[in-house]
């Protein structure tokens, strides 16, 4: 190959189109986000700012990492799965290991987190599921429709790191996985009498865990008996749920204008976090709220689009692996803020704060867009200058 000639990545409609819809919800997100924290930042003794830099900052790092992986052929994440699910395993051991937990024993009643707060191993581990489950149902092949040799595998890796998320605790991320996992073996070809007794099993084992947990089962009896939609409250996490409606209800259809709401204010706890949907619908209204909502329906739209064209099945299970869990997590929370759901505890992508889930989302969108993508070889003029057509 000469100086005139080289090869690089063509976006489709597809992945140009879901770059401008990731581009618009990142920045709806840092709005929302200076709205939701500047008077709880105050509260505390800081800059009103002072979350929104630090977002910002997981911005600018996230955008390198969506850049790098959009222009990285996605078929490599196959080479590196066992090792990356290694790594994700070693990282959910290691918050239970003295001194290496950022806020020693507990935070808010559960370890979490590595290394001062800046690395949440669960979402690495997501990510590994993400690219490990699909490597390895395409090298079972025909092998994934029988049980012992096809699922069990499967259910033994995945299950230890439920097992160690559940122990956090974090049972949402815990569900999560197993729900990704289910999506993907569906998806590879995997035998639904095999999928529905698996998925029985984890349901049930799920179930018994989440509701050891107090604060689980408090939630779960606090959404079943109301308290969410009533004044009379027994469960702080039903006052939450009730301070979201009543967040969305004063927006109205257009909101009550951007940073003029009440809930930041210390109504609703962690505003700018696991319930910053409710701000959306509170300043923004039924049409801000709905637009979030649209947004990421066309997220995934785009998405299983572009898995349904890939190049390799790998990268076709990637994909839809990569949607789902975008998507799913988001209408989860948009489900929560409207009372639909009890509180799960999980955040609204690109929207709510936290570095490592945004860095990873905007990481795993920058793969979506590579399998989006053609590589074409370009020569002459072309090769040089990145805004000449292709002559390929």
């Amino acid at each position: 190959m000469d100086a005139t000639t080289r090869e690089r990545w063509r976006m489709t409609v597809e992945a140009r189109a879901l770059v401008l819809v990731t581009a618009v919800l990142v920045a709806v997100g840092l709005a929302v986000l200076y709205s939701a924290s500047a008077l709880q930042a105050v509260s505390k003794g800081s800059p009103g700012h002072f979350f929104l830099l630090r977002q910002a900052l997981g911005v600018a790092v996230g955008a390198v990492a969506f850049a790098v992986l959009a222009k990285l052929d996605a078929e490599h994440w196959r080479r590196w799965a066992w090792p990356i699910m290694g790594l994700g395993l070693f990282l959910m051991l290691a918050v239970f290991i003295p001194g290496l937990n950022a806020y020693g024993k507990e935070f808010h009643g559960a370890r979490r987190y590595l290394f001062g707060g800046s690395l949440q191993p669960s979402e690495f581990a997501k990510f590994a599921i993400l690219v490990w489950t699909p490597m390895l149902i395409v090298k079972k092949g025909p092998a994934l429709r029988q049980f012992g040799k096809g699922l069990v595998p499967f259910a033994i890796v995945i299950g230890a790191l439920c097992v160690l998320a559940a122990s956090e605790p974090d049972i949402s991320m815990a569900i999560t996985y197993a729900l990704l996992l289910a999506v993907l073996l569906f998806a590879g070809g995997c035998r639904l009498a095999h999928l529905a007794l698996a998925g029985s099993v984890a349901l049930f084992a799920l179930g018994a865990v989440a509701m050891s947990k107090p604060h689980v089962r408090e939630r779960v009896r606090s959404f079943l008996a109301g308290e969410q939609v009533t004044t009379e409250r027994v469960a702080s996490t039903g006052d939450q749920q009730y301070q979201s409606l009543v967040a969305v209800g004063s927006g109205g259809l257009l909101g009550v204008g951007f940073s003029q709401g009440n809930q930041q204010r210390g109504w609703l706890p962690l505003a700018y976090n696991d319930f910053i949907g409710s701000i959306v619908g509170e300043e923004l209204g039924f049409v801000g709220l709905a637009g979030i909502t649209l947004a990421f329906a066309l997220y995934g739209w785009l998405g299983f689009r572009i898995a349904r064209q890939a190049r390799s099945p790998y990268c076709a299970l990637l994909a839809i692996g990569l949607t789902f869990t975008t998507v799913f997590t988001a209408f989860v929370h948009l489900g929560v803020v409207i009372g639909l759901v009890f509180n799960t505890g999980l955040t609204l992508p690109f929207v709510s704060y936290g570095r490592s889930n945004l860095l990873l989302t905007l990481a795993m969108t920058g793969m979506l867009v590579n399998i989006g993508s053609t590589r074409e070889r370009v020569y002459g003029v072309a090769a040089t200058d990145p805004l000449a057509p292709s002559l390929a």
